[in-house]
């Protein structure tokens, strides 16, 4: 579990990057908190809005000498068209770092990284890290058109092994991120796959992956109304290390999960054999 802080983070510079939006913020007490894998979230509209619930985002990186916080920030909403509006200079109401993040190897590791969109956010820091560590990466980044896709020029100073994928071929091969991973697996004779984007990607990663004897890692894509752990509006159902099934929370228990221990099948439903289940009055 992180170890947040709130503060006022003040916007440095903002950038674009294809069909997304780069924030970096002054955060000196957050940044050396945060580990690949954490998120952030960003109060908008002001003490007076009706904008009630603040903004999730994977955080893309953290310069500790720097002192700054950087989020990659998709327009979907008035709020976060808000936040991509923000100019230097202005102030930010900041949680960070949050949530669960990616486990680190102990030594060296071949990692295939998997990313659909923007999701790829978090994944260049910890490529980074699993190098550090004397470790090699690959990457697959995918998206559904090239303006959609984010990282492939950070991707690739970091290794020659990638892959890039849009689903109406405008960069890249043509088909779903999914499509080369088992021969990009193979390729690399990758150990570990690490994973973010939406819920049917992260259940095909996963089922190829472990397939294939790979660990798992995925980094889930839910939506949050308070990123805290408090209003249980973003539970996955998970199997525990004692094999019962159980309601977590994605924005305290992850965003990370183990691959293998996600009911993807079961997400948006209460299955009958999950700890609580009777309470909730679902029967077998």
């Amino acid at each position: 579990m992180a170890h947040p802080v709130q503060s006022e983070a003040e916007v440095l510079s903002r950038s674009t990057e294809g069909g997304y939006h780069r924030l970096v913020l002054r955060a000196p007490e957050a940044a050396p908190r945060v580990r690949p894998g954490h998120f952030a979230t960003l109060a908008v509209g002001g003490p007076n809005s009706a904008l009630l619930l603040r903004r999730a985002f994977s955080i893309h990186r953290a310069d500790v000498e720097a002192g700054t916080v950087e989020l990659v920030i998709a327009e979907r909403g008035e709020g976060t068209r808000e936040l991509a509006r923000a100019r230097p200079g202005d102030r930010l109401d900041l949680i960070a770092p949050l949530g669960t993040p990616f486990p680190l190897p102990d030594g060296p590791v071949s990692a295939l990284l998997v990313a659909d969109g923007y999701g790829g956010a978090p994944l260049f820091g910890l490529g980074e890290e699993i190098r550090r560590r004397g470790g090699q990466v690959g990457f697959i980044l995918g998206a559904a058109t090239a303006d959609r896709l984010f990282g492939v020029e950070q991707a690739r100073a970091l290794t020659q092994d990638v892959l890039v994928v849009t689903e109406d071929g405008s960069a890249g091969l043509q088909g779903r991120v999914t499509d080369p991973l088992a021969q990009a697996v193979k390729a690399i004779d990758a150990t570990v796959v690490h994973a973010c984007g939406p819920m049917p990607m992260l259940r095909e990663v996963s089922a190829i992956a472990l397939g294939l004897g790979a660990r798992c890692h995925t980094s889930v894509e839910e939506a949050m109304a308070c990123g805290v752990g408090i209003c249980m509006t973003c539970v996955l159902p998970v199997v525990g290390e004692d094999g019962v099934s159980r309601f977590v929370r994605s924005c305290t228990d992850g965003p990370v999960f183990d691959g293998a221990r996600v009911r993807w099948d079961d997400i948006g439903t209460v299955p009958p054999d999950l700890e609580g289940a009777a309470a909730m009055g679902v029967r077998s």
